[in-house]
């Protein structure tokens, strides 16, 4: 109960808004229009599902994480 409390939070709600158009943000100055614009619509909805946007950062930390030639091999 009281993680759904967390995440229903409206602090929780907007931090994760924020970070998702921050996201955003950075894929449209790289040139990503395409997952810009995913990320907005995402950012919508973690408005009212924060989880959502939970999930998103993390699977975009993964993403990031295995591009080619960023670590080790």
């Amino acid at each position: 109960m009281g993680l759904k409390r967390l995440l229903g939070s409206r602090a929780t709600r907007s931090l994760t808004v924020l970070s998702v158009c921050k996201a955003a943000k950075r894929a449209f100055d790289r040139g990503s229009r395409a997952r810009a614009v995913l990320l907005l619509g995402l950012a919508v909805l973690a408005w009212k599902w924060a989880i959502l946007g939970l999930v998103a950062q993390g699977v975009l930390t993964m993403l990031r994480a295995r591009k080619p030639g960023s670590g080790s091999t």
